[in-house]
């Protein structure tokens, strides 16, 4: 099996009687041990209007961060375009570059304010023919059916968070756009429709890592693709659509100045304890939380097993959460490792992205250093991720070719 870096990506969870200060104080520390332990990078998404995330603001926690490490990269999983300019999305990553040159992956994502966008198509296949759409994938991999997320975006919620996000009247910038515009500010070759330059200090020339985001084959895996960027593929918030959306991505790519072959990461959510009863006592809670984001409540504070045991499940809720509850890998370090191997497998990925959220910080951080241990007992060497331009005819495993169709 190939050498497969592990990363982390970081709610910034808020766990029951705790403070987002609490969350903030834990992301550091983990962020800290993650580097110790090897992890190749280290990731915070966004997200708002939760009660229990603390990680509204991926620039800011990545600057603190920063400050508090010296070498493991650090990123955005992602930052949501669709309430920000190309603009001051390259001028906030551009000031933390310019303090810790060499360590950024922007990660863009569509979200935010901005609504659903067209489904992209292939140019040489469609994924969502292919027969592992739906049931497992060839190794056995869980691909379950697809969660609508209908329900979600029509939520008086998700209205109000955009009309929070967004100023009066204003419109996203169209999503394959704003990349462009991303990628010639930090470039230095920006030039308006009327010719004008403009030129982003501090920003231009920034030593970072573009990455787009995506749980589809839709238009984030075009707008990668297309770019020879490198993707991130999202298993663990739409299973359903891992192998559609690394596909897609492998479909549309274009070989660039920033990669000559795909470069794919895929994220899975994760629980390690020393046996398995134990793992699974302390992904209790997981069911309970995922609940509150399906029903667009917002995430809540994570909830201890005692609390989530004593919540009246109705067949309902049980559906609502059965996607991601039966595909997050719970265990003992050898079982969750396993899996992981199985989810590289099906997927080709070149990295796999790692989040785990247990009530208690001292358990996230355990679990996080028995993957670890585990990972570099099968030989993989978990700091050693991907950055540049592969020299032509270099064989790398999960090559286009090696997944034509």
């Amino acid at each position: 099996m190939p050498d497969i870096p592990l990363g982390v990506l970081d709610l910034v969870p808020i766990s029951s009687g705790s403070t987002a200060a609490d969350a903030l104080h834990h992301s550091i520390d983990l962020a800290r041990r993650a580097e110790q332990l090897g992890y190749a990078r280290y990731w915070f998404a966004e997200h708002h209007l939760n009660p229990g995330v603390a990680g509204t603001s991926p620039a800011v926690v990545l600057a603190l961060t920063a400050a508090a490490t010296s070498t493991i990269r650090l990123g955005s999983g992602a930052v949501q375009l669709g309430h920000r300019t190309a603009l001051s999305t390259v001028e906030e990553f551009g000031l933390i570059d310019a303090l810790h040159p060499g360590r950024l992956d922007l990660g863009l994502g569509r979200s935010g304010g901005r609504p659903p966008g067209k489904r992209a198509t292939a140019p040489e296949a469609t994924p969502e023919a292919t027969p592992e759409a739906a049931g497992r994938a060839p190794n056995g991999l869980l691909i379950p059916p697809p969660f609508s997320f209908a329900r979600l975006l029509g939520s008086p919620r998700v209205a109000l968070q955009r009309k929070l996000l967004m100023l009066p009247n204003a419109e996203s910038q169209d999503y394959a756009e704003q990349v462009d515009d991303i990628l010639a500010l930090l470039a230095g070759t920006y030039r308006s429709a009327e010719g004008l330059e403009a030129h982003a200090v501090p920003g231009e020339g920034a030593d970072v890592d573009v990455w787009i985001l995506g749980s589809s084959g839709g238009t984030s895996a075009e707008v990668a693709g297309a770019r020879g960027l490198r993707f991130t593929a999202n298993y663990h918030v739409s299973p359903a659509t891992v192998l559609e959306a690394v596909e897609g991505y492998r479909s549309f790519f274009k070989p660039s100045a920033f990669l000559d072959r795909p470069y794919v990461s895929v994220s899975a959510d994760v629980v390690v304890a020393e046996n398995d009863a134990t793992a699974r006592e302390l992904a209790t809670g997981y069911d309970l939380w995922v609940r509150s984001i399906r029903t667009a409540e917002g995430a809540i504070a994570y909830p201890t097993p005692h609390r989530a045991r004593a919540h009246a499940w109705s067949d309902e809720d049980r559906e609502l959460v059965r996607d991601r509850v039966d595909t997050r890998f719970v265990g003992s370090p050898g079982r969750v490792a396993d899996h992981l191997e199985q989810l590289q497998e099906a997927t080709g990925a070149d990295e796999l992205l790692i989040t785990t959220i247990t009530h208690g910080h001292a358990d996230r951080v355990r679990s996080y250093e028995l993957l670890a241990e585990e990972w570099r007992r099968r030989g993989h060497s978990s700091g050693t991720p991907g950055r540049t331009v592969a020299e032509p005819g270099q064989e790398r495993f999960g090559d286009v070719e090696a997944h034509a169709r």
